[in-house]
């Protein structure tokens, strides 16, 4: 598919999210109105304000009009509130112009390296689904100095509030990016039709799989090793003392760690195992996309690699915290408050980002690789001909 037939689907998937994301902020301030507390209980309404709160224009109570914000008085106060109450509003168009920029490209490429078209449909859903989360985990992250600036805090452990921001709202953009990527993908459909026949590189099963297992390798080295918690504890006590980028150890947790797990000490090890199956499937779902992967792309680049590494890592996160969820609520009982079942969805993106372009770079690499040493091997063998019997 050429970039021209691919932007439409990409820029319409873009504007959606905004839409979507821009109205449910629009939507945070019906959750404390007295018929809301009505339907829902209080720490229901609370839990759902707190997802949608990050991608809602209504500022904080601290910045609203008529209170003082650090420390003024009288007009110097009030020239203060307004000046952080427009920084709060410059994080929020910041954030939503970001979520257009990071959204397009990674959109843009995917549909063109995988057309929803000859069974590729399923693919290129839940590829642009998990570029929508990183998208917009890319834009939280870009206008976050901004949104803290706004409180008045811009200097004070400036690294710990970057990572508390940037894990915020992550549960409603889960559920934009779904809506987002199917519009994307059905016009993508249509516009894909009458292109002709798309081109589409044999790759050898071994090479396929040898690829899917050196990117699977990757994510593990996450997942299982640094995300050990004696391993995990030592990067969370990170903590130099270089002023603004003083005590890093919260964001590195949250850029580098899928997980978090220990040793079954005191509990049973049936029980242990049992929290531990989600992990297996992320592992099973990144190989699994890993190993089709070269297979569903038109071209089988670097790029085009990298970036359904990170979508599979991404869909394997999901996966895996909707196992948990589901076993933790047949466990505990919590059936029906869904909000806190719910509470870790979309966790660990940053993390995908980044061990699933390590992963995808070293699978492309691998695969290349491996298909070049294939090639020479046939091509030898062509050459030399078949055994003949001495006469």
């Amino acid at each position: 598919m050429t970039y021209r037939r691919a932007v439409i689907p990409a820029l319409a998937g873009a504007l959606l999210l905004m839409a979507l994301l821009w109205w449910a902020g629009a939507s945070a301030h019906a959750l404390h109105l007295p018929g809301a507390t009505a339907m829902l209980d209080g720490e229901s309404a609370a839990e759902l304000a707190r997802w949608l709160t990050p991608w809602s224009y209504d500022p904080p109570a601290s910045l609203q009009s008529g209170q003082e914000v650090s420390g003024g008085i009288g007009a110097a106060a009030g020239t203060a509130g307004t000046s952080y109450l427009a920084l709060h509003t410059t994080a929020l168009q910041i954030r939503f112009g970001a979520i257009f920029a990071f959204f397009v490209p990674g959109a843009l490429l995917l549909v063109r390296r995988l057309p929803p078209v000859h069974g590729r449909m399923p693919a290129a859903l839940l590829a642009v689904w998990a570029w929508g989360l990183v998208a917009g985990t890319l834009a939280v992250t870009v206008s976050a100095p901004w949104l803290i600036a706004s409180g008045g805090r811009g200097s004070y452990r400036f690294l710990p509030q970057l990572a508390s921001v940037i894990s915020s709202g992550r549960q409603v953009l889960v559920v934009a990016a779904l809506v987002a990527a199917v519009v994307t993908v059905f016009a993508a459909r249509v516009t894909a039709k009458g292109s002709g026949p798309l081109p589409q590189e044999g790759v050898p099963a071994r090479a396929a799989r040898l690829a899917a297992t050196t990117g699977t390798a990757v994510i593990a080295l996450s997942l299982v090793v640094l995300s050990y918690q004696p391993v995990a504890a030592v990067l969370q006590t990170v903590s130099p003392d270089i002023g603004l980028l003083a005590e890093p150890g919260d964001l590195l947790r949250q850029w580098l760690l899928l997980g978090g797990w220990a040793g079954p000490g005191g509990a049973p090890l049936g029980g242990w195992l049992l929290y531990r199956i989600p992990d297996v499937l992320l592992l099973a779902v990144v190989w699994w996309a890993l190993r089709r992967l070269p297979g569903l792309l038109t071209r089988a680049t670097v790029p085009a690699m990298a970036a359904g590494a990170v979508c599979a890592t991404v869909l394997g996160l999901l996966a895996s915290q909707l196992l948990r969820v589901a076993v933790y609520g047949a466990s505990s009982g919590l059936r029906w408050d869904l909000p806190r079942l719910f509470a870790g969805i979309g966790e660990g993106v940053p993390a995908a980002l980044t061990c699933g372009l390590v992963a995808g770079t070293a699978a492309a690499l691998t695969l290349r690789v491996a298909v070049g040493r294939a090639q020479n091997a046939d091509a030898t063998a062509s050459v030399q001909g078949p055994d003949r019997p001495l006469s």
